[in-house]
């Protein structure tokens, strides 16, 4: 059986006209001989009625006090609303649909609910719906307990059921359809020039995600590196193929070729502020007690860097005042640093590259941009930079390693 899996995220479904560029992909795919899993989101952004956002705000206008079993409750329908719709389409274009909920579908979670996670996925309900040529829709975002409890997969979790559903299928493929083309060298909000990527391996659009770049969940990426499952990131309101990603040696199967390329985007995170702490005299265990405290007070903490003399970090600028008041009580002088931008130099021909850095910090000191903090891994090159310098940052980056024109 030729598994296909299309993911339709919410600004693919918002409207009648949407709705039916979607289904036109659904018949596209059918035609090319694919049995087809369809996972969708809850239909719109925040403001539309089924949208997720909107559903919470209705809690939140109504006492605010629902239980975290109960909230699960409602988040779930509106995946769940979304699938019905679709389904109803489908069926009067004469293409037989079959809804499989979350716990249906036998996607066994955790029972951390607002945040499961997926424990394993036993497919046999959706071989056997297939099996009667009908396309199996699966509202994305849930999943169900050993005990048959319903949960959420939190943010971005519908792209982890299409994922998750690709692996245990063995699908050929995974289609994310949203509402760009593909993954860009950099926020077309913020460069001109910025193009769509082609072709990236996992660990670059993981990074990419985990950046700043909003178009797939890294945790769906990840499901998809352990087989080595191919996505495509693609526009629901376009033909093109969007952006392959795969393991760089099974390019070759989909008679793509890398270029030889060192960096194949620029990502951004703003309103981040940088907290250093320095060590009291005599004191050689302040970076245990820093990050103990950070973490018992449920801190996320990023951009580490750590030295005899204390350590270096960034919260969110939301989070920045209780940090600093949690610092202050165990005695120290936090010097905190607010409204930094967090600047990203990705690609996988980075790692062993001589004079990366350096073309880093020319084209930045061309723009009279200040590193306030660097790290690196193999793949990647974080910058701190204030937030009124992170535009400049990104723009100048993208033409120093001249995106536009690169072959991506």
């Amino acid at each position: 059986m030729k598994i296909l899996v299309q993911k339709f995220g919410g600004s693919s479904l918002t409207t009648e006209d949407h709705r039916n560029r979607a289904i036109g992909h659904m018949e596209k795919a059918l035609a090319e001989g694919y049995s087809l899993v369809v996972v969708v989101s809850a239909m719109g952004r925040k403001g539309d009625p089924y949208a997720t956002d909107t559903l919470l705000q209705l809690i939140r206008q109504n006492g605010d006090s629902l239980q975290t079993r109960e909230h699960d409750l409602l988040l779930h329908t509106g995946e769940i609303i979304s699938a019905c719709v679709v389904s109803s389409m489908l069926n009067k274009r004469g293409i037989t649909s079959t809804i499989l909920t979350g716990g249906q579908a036998n996607i066994i979670t955790t029972d951390d609910y607002n945040n499961a996670q997926i424990l394993r996925i036993e497919p046999d309900r959706i071989f056997s719906e297939l099996e009667k040529e009908r396309v199996v829709i699966v509202p994305g975002f849930q999943g169900r307990t050993e005990d048959w409890q319903i949960t959420t997969l939190g943010r971005g979790g519908s792209d982890t059921t299409a994922t998750a559903l690709g692996v245990a299928l063995e699908a050929e493929m995974v289609d994310i359809f949203t509402d760009v083309n593909g993954i860009m060298t950099a926020d077309p909000r913020i460069v001109d020039e910025a193009k769509p990527l082609h072709t990236m391996t996992y660990t670059e659009i993981c990074n990419m995600a985990h950046l700043g770049a909003k178009v797939i969940h890294p945790r769906a990426v990840e499901i998809a590196m352990q087989t080595n499952l191919p996505i495509r990131v693609r526009s629901t309101f376009s033909e093109d193929t969007g952006t392959l990603v795969t393991s760089l040696h099974e390019v070759g199967r989909f008679n793509e070729s890398f270029s030889d390329r060192l960096v194949v985007g620029i990502a951004h995170v703003p309103n981040i502020t940088q907290i250093k702490v320095f060590a009291k005299e005599g004191q050689y265990d302040t970076q245990l007690q820093v990050f103990k405290a950070m973490a018992k007070h449920e801190i996320s903490v990023d951009f580490i860097n750590v030295n005899p003399l204390g350590v270096a970090y960034t919260v969110h600028d939301h989070m920045a005042d209780k940090a600093a008041s949690i610092l202050y009580d165990m005695g120290y002088e936090p010097q905190l640093m607010a409204h930094c931008a967090k600047v990203s130099v990705i690609g996988a021909g980075i790692a062993g590259v001589p004079g990366v850095m350096a073309q880093i910090v020319e084209a930045l000191t061309r723009e009279e941009v200040q590193i306030m903090q660097s790290a690196d891994s193999h793949t990647t090159i974080w910058l701190l930079v204030q937030d009124e310098d992170m535009v400049r940052a990104v723009r100048a980056l993208h033409q120093q390693f001249d995106l536009s024109n690169a072959r991506l």
